[in-house]
């Protein structure tokens, strides 16, 4: 199986390193309190709240994995680094609708910290991968569900 590289920013790296201290801590802490009080029930064949809870659990820890996997085969994207002549990874761009006029700010960013609406889109989105490489004053044409759209680069900044 191979390992797919995470792209992050240190805000990025820094709220799984976050989520992950939270989910080993006090996240466990409080399922293995829900097991102990649902033990004291008494019989756990028809105990639902000891099920949800080693469930809970059982999702808890996946998501541990991932979170070490993920931060396992990071790479950072120095903010400091990025390129301000093209659209690359970290770098955050304003673009215009063409048709509409409106002025969109985005922060292009790895798929894994992609929030839309914190305006950090995904390289691999339409909208991300078609900025990628494109210069301030570029006109760039994407095909997204409801049709194409066209943008104006407008500015490249950090």
């Amino acid at each position: 199986m191979s390992k797919k590289e995470v792209l992050l920013t240190y805000e990025g790296l820094r709220k799984l390193e976050e989520e992950l201290e939270y989910l080993k801590g006090e996240k466990r802490n409080e399922i293995a309190d829900r097991i102990k009080q649902a033990l004291a029930f008494g019989d756990i064949s028809e105990n639902s709240e000891y099920d949800e809870a080693k469930n809970e659990q059982a999702q808890n820890e996946v998501r541990i994995v991932q979170l070490e996997n993920m931060l396992k085969n990071a790479t950072i994207i120095d903010e400091e680094e990025v390129d301000t002549e093209v659209v690359s990874l970290g770098a955050k761009v304003k673009i215009r609708d063409i048709k509409s006029k409106e002025d969109y700010d985005y922060q292009i960013v790895g798929s894994t910290e992609a929030d839309p609406a914190s305006n950090r889109i995904s390289n691999e989105s339409p909208v991300g991968s078609a900025l990628l490489g494109h210069k301030a004053g570029d006109t760039i044409e994407v095909e997204v569900p409801g049709g194409k759209i066209k943008y104006k680069v407008l500015e490249i900044y950090k």
